[in-house]
């Protein structure tokens, strides 16, 4: 093909190219700031569950979100927030088991730890409501360390969770009509760690606590050792 017509057909197929590619080039583009956005807006949606607007009960996929940013975030802020609507969420038995099929329980466990009091609390409030569902308290894990939390100089808002918490394992029990057959606990476990004498005897010592709302919780307790 010579002449000014072939040159005007391959003009035109250098600019269907050109053309084809910027629109190549723009869909591309478009998709990968679409991606970038998508991800920007999923990472907040999981905060946006935790700023006290949103009062829903969160279904499995929400709960996963708030699981991944409870455990990924370093900001006690939000940390605490996360833990605040987990423990709320957690109060429903569907959730109960939700969170532990998600493997959320350890995330929970683990916050405990922390150095900051007011996650500390939280994180215990968080595992209170878990562990009135039977399987969820066999999941739970904290080491020997876990009972130095029932020392008489321990703040009084952490005492009055870890003994309710003890309490929340000891009428499950009951109610399962285990109690009197002294189940076999895994070692290790949550159930064995407070099921032992160390344990009782420091339930016991707190019956002298300095505080009247600490002091009447151990009585209601104490029965139950």
């Amino acid at each position: 093909m010579g002449g000014p017509r072939g040159a005007g057909w391959v003009a035109a197929g250098l600019l269907l190219g050109a053309g084809a590619c910027y629109c190549i080039y723009r869909l591309t583009r478009g998709r990968r700031r679409g991606d970038r956005e998508l991800g920007i807006r999923s990472s907040k949606s999981a905060e946006d569950l935790t700023d006290g607007s949103y009062d829903d009960v969160l279904n499995a996929e929400q709960l996963q979100k708030l699981l991944y940013l409870l455990e990924s975030a370093e900001d006690p802020v939000i940390i605490e927030r996360a833990l605040i609507t987990l423990g709320n969420n957690a109060a429903f038995s569907v959730n109960q088991a939700i969170i532990r099929e998600l493997g959320g329980i350890p995330i929970v466990a683990n916050k405990i730890n922390h150095s900051n009091q007011s996650i500390k609390e939280k994180a215990l409030n968080a595992l209170n409501n878990l562990s009135v569902n039977v399987e969820n308290q066999i999941k739970i894990k904290v080491d020997s360390s876990f009972l130095s939390l029932y020392d008489s100089h321990v703040a009084k808002e952490i005492l009055l969770r870890v003994l309710t918490l003890f309490q929340n394992i000891k009428n499950c029990l009951k109610i399962e009509g285990h109690l009197a057959a002294q189940p076999t606990f895994t070692e290790g476990s949550l159930f064995f760690l407070l099921h032992g004498e160390e344990c009782a005897q420091k339930i016991r010592a707190l019956v002298d606590h300095h505080d009247a709302e600490v002091k009447e919780k151990v009585v209601t307790i104490i029965p139950k050792i």
